[in-house]
């Protein structure tokens, strides 16, 4: 009995086979934003535009879908989770006296 597994089972999981629900409400609500800055205020400046167009790059940065992670949000959260997390591991292996020799 041989069973065929592919490699890709979780893209199965994902809308279009890349963002998750929460990665595209992530993005609608920055385009939302966008959308409702862009209707309200005047474009006056390039600053003023880059401020107004900036909900929606952020969010679109952050969903950005690369290689070897799901997507940025990921990759920030696993950097987050590892540089403030304890880093000195204490071992605790299989054996019966957990490294401490028989007296």
């Amino acid at each position: 009995m041989n069973y065929l597994i592919p490699a890709n089972t979780k893209r199965g999981q994902l809308i279009l086979g890349i963002f998750r629900p929460f990665d595209l409400i992530l993005f609608g609500v920055g385009v939302l934003i966008t959308v409702v800055f862009l209707a309200i205020m005047p474009l006056t400046s390039t600053f003023v535009t880059i401020l107004i167009l900036s909900p929606a790059l952020i969010s679109g940065f952050l969903v950005m879908p690369i290689p070897y992670y799901h997507n940025m949000l990921n990759v920030i959260i696993e950097m987050y989770e590892f540089f403030t997390s304890r880093q000195t591991y204490r071992w605790r292996g299989w054996c019966y006296k957990n490294g401490q020799e028989k007296k």
